[in-house]
């Protein structure tokens, strides 16, 4: 299997005692790390690297799969697994300032800067094509990727992406970064759980979604909360910040828009409720950013929420390998 020649020798017994990387929380695949410095500090950013299933006929072809903001590489397992099943090459990595890859110290956040610390782990990989995926605000990343790299994008599939609509243009008022820290410091497992519930999977909750609720208590739990409810704030500020949806027409890749339509996620901090009620309508800005990407195509399923391929993978996938073939 490939690694990064930067970080070859790097294991996750000797990053333990670094910045909180979720060094008791084990991932389904062996984790691998590249060394990259950015904004004049030297950091490394986990990633997850499975060759096609040798069951499989290989297609030669990768794809890098990008989480969302509550989300870290191995919540991509099984699609992981249904992608290797069908002979693609997979690289699922941690942005910087999530998961396993490094919390430094200052940092400015911005999509075009996780995309460049992705191309770059993609070069040192020695890949220089793929099919982008993302999921939540990783769709945002994904369709920034595009944007930056179309020659360096195959295919581009965005699952229930934040940034489909500007929340600021819309009404929802500047919170800031000490607005959002505060909130940050408050976390709790219960609270994102009932909001994951309610948000995410439309009132439903399962046994193995609690698994993603505790990857977060790890990350948030300890001597490191202050630490990780700054970046969280960082980046929440970020996804307020930058929506992609202005730049749809620009897109020059097959894209293809997987929206489930119960999904009410929307950063909404502090707006009223009459802005609220404008927020988060999937069904609409689906069909909207459908109809402005030259190349996409919608596929909509209506039962499900914010996650599609947690809460129904086995509608999901068969739908998602379809969009994939060339």
């Amino acid at each position: 299997m490939a690694m990064s020649t930067s970080a070859q020798a790097t294991t996750a017994d000797e990053l333990s005692n670094r910045s909180p990387e979720l060094e008791t929380f084990n991932y389904h695949y062996k984790v691998y790390y590249h060394a990259l410095s950015s904004q004049r500090q030297n950091m490394h950013m986990a990633y997850v690297d499975v060759p096609p299933n040798p069951n499989s006929q290989p297609k030669n072809r990768t794809v890098v799969l990008m989480h969302g903001k509550l989300f870290c590489a191995d919540t991509w397992t099984d699609t992981i697994k249904t992608l290797s099943d069908d002979g693609y090459r997979v690289i699922a990595p941690d942005q910087i300032g999530f998961c396993k890859s490094s919390k430094p110290e200052r940092y400015q956040y911005s999509f075009q800067q996780l995309a460049s610390n992705t191309h770059e782990l993609l070069q040192a990989l020695g890949i220089s094509r793929s099919t982008i995926i993302g999921h939540s605000m990783g769709g945002m990343l994904a369709a920034r990727y595009a944007l930056m790299y179309p020659e360096a994008t195959e295919q581009l599939a965005l699952i229930n992406p934040l940034g489909l609509e500007d929340w600021k243009a819309l009404g929802v008022p500047y919170k800031g970064i000490d607005s959002y820290f505060e909130d940050e410091l408050g976390f709790s497992a219960t609270a994102l759980k009932d909001y994951q519930r309610r948000v995410h999977y439309n009132g439903e909750w399962r046994p193995e979604f609690d698994r993603w609720i505790e990857m977060q208590e790890k990350l948030f739990s300890g001597p490191h909360r202050t630490m990780m409810a700054y970046h969280a704030a960082l980046t929440y500020d970020m996804i307020y910040n930058e929506p992609v949806v202005h730049e749809f027409e620009y897109l020059k890749v097959p894209t293809t828009l997987f929206i489930g339509l119960t999904d009410k996620t929307a950063i909404g901090h502090g707006a009223s409720p009459a802005v609220m009620a404008t927020l988060a309508n999937y069904a609409e800005l689906g069909k909207s950013a459908a109809r402005r990407i030259p190349e996409a195509t919608l596929i909509e399923f209506e039962t499900l929420g914010h996650s599609p391929h947690l809460q129904a993978p086995q509608q999901f996938y068969p739908a998602l390998l379809k969009a994939l073939k060339p």
